[in-house]
């Protein structure tokens, strides 16, 4: 074999190899822009204990049932405004959003108190909607992005039932799930292709109020 020959011979594997050594360097330069992400304890299916979560916090364009009680003419049904208040008869602009609706009930009596003598309320919400705080948010390549109210016990493969899976471009493999612990911000890796492509309960996670799941597409 002449020079000419050898030469011939070992450019292509030279290329394949440059190609492989830059595919290397593609994904060790993509692995290294998502930053390291925490990975979470799995979650059952099914909760072992379907007793109550955190407290229900009301939150802007919640639907509120007011009952007061012996006073029908006061007791109305009411929205809370995009500014986290509403207003009832004898009762003007009063904040509503963060509280619970029985925190709600005892501020409309405190206001009551000025024309009622011991008036007994109560608060009913209906048409959940919750603060952001409460909320789980779902972007990116989910088939029907949303913020969601959250429930107790809700786990990721509810989430992904109401969001209706992944699109066809979506890396659910890739996906992080970022919580707010303790005033700060964390992200956590989470595996949705394993959880609802290959049934891995190790998959499933548990979810908490103001989750955010970002879903990226996929390179390839």
């Amino acid at each position: 074999m002449t020079g000419v020959d050898t030469v011939r011979a070992v450019f292509p594997l030279v290329a394949v190899m440059a190609r492989r050594g830059f595919a290397v360097l593609l994904v060790c330069a993509l692995a290294a822009c998502g930053g390291a992400r925490d990975t979470l304890p799995p979650a059952p299916f099914v909760a072992p204990d379907e007793g109550p979560g955190p407290n229900y916090l009301i939150g802007p364009l919640d639907n509120l049932t007011i009952f007061v009680w012996r006073n029908p003419e006061l007791s109305v049904g009411v929205t809370v405004r995009p500014d986290g208040r509403f207003a009832m008869p004898l009762v003007d602009d009063l904040p509503a959003t963060g509280k619970t609706p029985s925190q709600l009930a005892r501020d409309i009596e405190t206001q009551l108190g000025e024309y009622l003598q011991q008036p007994i309320v109560t608060v009913i919400v209906q048409g959940f909607v919750g603060p952001l705080s409460q909320q789980v948010r779902v972007v990116g390549e989910a088939a029907e992005p949303q913020s969601i109210a959250y429930r107790a016990n809700m786990t990721l493969l509810d989430v992904m039932i109401v969001v209706g899976g992944l699109t066809e471009f979506a890396s659910g493999n890739r996906a992080t799930l970022i919580r707010f612990e303790n005033g700060e911000q964390k992200e956590y890796a989470i595996r949705i292709d394993d959880l609802i492509k290959d049934g891995d309960i190790r998959a499933n996670v548990k979810i908490l109020p103001g989750d955010v799941i970002i879903i990226p597409e996929s390179f390839f």
